[in-house]
């Protein structure tokens, strides 16, 4: 077969404004060596506000 049919459907819109947000701080976060403060970082992001 030549396409792909997935079980659990997710909207390429909604991909692509993750992919885009993490590009943003991964930008903002140029010069950081620390890993894990950048994962947690993009993580917490997605958190909703308190």
């Amino acid at each position: 077969m030549s396409y792909c049919n997935p079980s659990n459907k997710v909207s390429l819109g909604l991909v692509g404004g993750i992919n885009n947000k993490v590009r943003v701080i991964q930008r903002g976060a140029y010069g950081i060596k620390d890993r894990e403060y950048l994962k947690l970082k993009i993580l917490s992001s997605f958190l909703p506000e308190l």
